[in-house]
């Protein structure tokens, strides 16, 4: 088994508490409401959002993927900083056993930077191309930009 490391960086003019906050402390909440065609819901099937819990996401017709699930690993609400592990998907993982992904938000000047990190534990003899992994994280970045644009229009949110 293998471990591919893919990193990216994206600025928001949202302050990283709102970030961090839609993103992940009230993303159940909050995607379904701002995407949902893309996502249908967002719920917890072990625990409450804390360290330990399991989060699954039902996403809508129109995506290419019906349901994923996470545990959170890490979970720093004062430093904006989260860890999770996407454990399972009903897309089949031929050649991935699981993604640990890292997510810090960070102040700058005007808004926030947004330091994400995946690993993608490789299944033994396959191959993953950095393509393939760039492909599914554009798609996240439209996500991060549709929650961002909401959070501009809407100031009280999050807040």
């Amino acid at each position: 088994m293998g471990i591919i490391n893919y990193s990216r960086e994206v600025t928001s003019v949202i302050a990283p508490s709102r970030m961090f906050k839609a993103l992940v402390l009230e993303s159940h909440n909050i995607l379904p409401m701002i995407v949902p065609e893309g996502i249908k819901s967002v719920e917890f099937i072990e625990g409450e959002g804390g360290v330990g819990s399991i989060k699954k996401t039902n996403y809508g017709e129109t995506a290419h993927i019906k349901y994923t699930k996470h545990k959170i690993n890490a979970l720093d609400a004062d430093n904006y900083y989260c860890k999770y592990t996407l454990i399972e998907s009903d897309i089949k993982f031929d050649k991935i056993d699981f993604i640990v992904e890292e997510v810090k938000f960070v102040a700058a000047d005007s808004g926030c930077i947004c330091k994400m990190t995946s690993e993608y534990h490789i299944k033994e003899g396959a191959e993953l191309k950095e393509e393939d992994i760039k492909k599914g994280k554009d798609k996240a970045m439209g996500l991060f930009k549709a929650v961002e644009e909401y959070l501009l229009a809407n100031s009280n949110v999050c807040a």
